[in-house]
């Protein structure tokens, strides 16, 4: 039997992801690559695995691989898969695709000239309650599916030094740089991996209010940016990006012409089917409270991943893909990928255009790739010394203060 060749880039998540696959007879983890020493010695550790260490990217992609884990910095995955799709080989990538427009049509443009295989590792769909929902939608009773919420929402303690340490370590680091809408794909994924409905028009308005924290380098004052979307069915979604308000939630909730399916917040697995009285289905109540469940043959492994289970299902997909060479279905295939990153890019000009409508390009158009072939407008500071060119806050001359700069840079000392 087969086994495929994979390499991870990225080894804090990479990591995590490589032990998914790990589970799985038909491949093997052959290679690591991270710049950083100390991330890329706890990835050995996490895999337990004697496999070869790189710093370089350009040497790793060298290797016999048949796959790549794209999971360096959030905003710098595309030059990487291009390099990969420039040797044939699979790309299985965190999110977001791209962080600027001109990206995306560089990397579909990559992508059409070779035989590789591109999937999005978004696990949010993956969740019990968020399986449930699309298999309710796929079923017919909830009719045309009209309207659709999604939220990410995921507040963090002001004083937790630790998450300083592992996930935002230098000034510059995206995570202090990240407009609200920029992490969207858990919270619209699952809405249009259930509904099977594409965003095409994004129109968006953020709230400011900066965290209380006292050590922090963080320029972004905005708790949540609100997403609308017009999309290519007539239905409109309602999503937050990475949200920070109220209390933390994974919230879902899809309405049709005949009933609605949610998943209640603070209720676990459970979700809610409703109906009206006059619409109720056979066999149905008006009101159906249950708990999701997996009902799938690796239960037992997939209840021990991460993220709801959806760690080990998508890794699983993208294998499948492989196996069967075979692009995966919406919203992991890389149309999608670039559709979502679209909206999230579109999303922070219409915040900062007091809620300015964008239509979604179609970069399948290569009069639209020929539009934004261009456009690499970015909040992010990059790697190669690349410097924002837009705001990434509502408050254009939000910053964190002198005092908070200073006892970040005291906490990142005793690191």
């Amino acid at each position: 039997m087969k086994k495929f060749k994979i390499g991870i880039f990225g080894a804090g998540r990479g990591a995590d992801i490589a032990k998914n696959l790990m589970l799985l007879e038909d491949c093997e983890i052959v290679a690591l690559c991270d710049f950083n020493e100390r991330r890329a010695k706890e990835g050995l550790e996490k895999l337990g695995k004697d496999i070869p260490l790189f710093k370089d990217f350009n040497e790793f992609i060298e290797q016999e691989l048949d796959a790549v884990v794209i999971a360096n910095y959030f905003h710098e995955h595309t030059p990487y898969a291009i390099k990969c799709f420039e040797k044939n080989i699979h790309v299985f990538c965190e999110c977001i695709s791209n962080s600027t427009l001109a990206e995306g049509v560089e990397l579909i443009r990559a992508y059409e000239k070779s035989e590789s295989i591109y999937m999005l590792a978004e696990n949010y769909p993956q969740m019990s309650f968020n399986r449930e929902m699309k298999r309710v939608c796929d079923s017919g009773v909830l009719g045309k599916i009209l309207y659709a919420e999604g939220e990410y929402n995921h507040p963090l303690s002001p004083n937790d030094p630790d998450f300083a340490k592992n996930y935002c370590y230098f000034v510059e680091h995206w995570r202090h740089f990240l407009p609200r809408s920029y992490y969207i794909t858990h919270s619209l994924s699952p809405l249009m991996w259930s509904t099977g409905a594409t965003p095409k028009r994004v129109s968006a308005a953020a709230v400011f209010e900066p965290f209380k924290e006292k050590a922090t380098a963080r320029y972004v004052g905005d708790r949540a940016a609100v997403i609308t979307t017009v999309n290519d069915d007539g239905s409109i979604f309602k999503v937050a990006g990475c949200a920070a308000f109220g209390a933390h939630h994974n919230s879902y909730r899809i309405c049709g012409t005949e009933g609605q399916i949610e998943n209640p917040r603070g209720m676990g697995e459970k979700v809610m089917l409703r109906f009206n009285e006059w619409s109720i289905p056979q066999g149905k109540e008006e009101v159906n409270l249950y708990d999701a469940t997996f009902d799938d043959k690796d239960e037992e492994l997939i209840k021990k991943s991460g993220h709801g289970g959806g760690d080990y299902i998508v890794a699983r997909m993208f294998i499948d893909c492989l196996k069967e060479h075979k692009e995966p279905e919406l919203p992991y295939d890389i149309y999608s990928a670039i559709n979502m990153s679209s909206v999230a890019i579109l999303a922070h000009r219409s915040i900062l255009e007091n809620g300015t409508p964008y239509d979604i390009p179609d970069f399948r158009k290569e009069e639209m790739r020929k539009k934004y072939e261009n456009d690499r407008h970015s909040p992010f500071y990059y790697t190669d010394g690349t410097k924002p060119d837009i705001p990434c806050c509502t408050k254009v001359d939000y910053k964190p203060s002198k005092e908070q700069l200073d006892a970040y840079m005291e906490e990142m000392k005793k690191w």
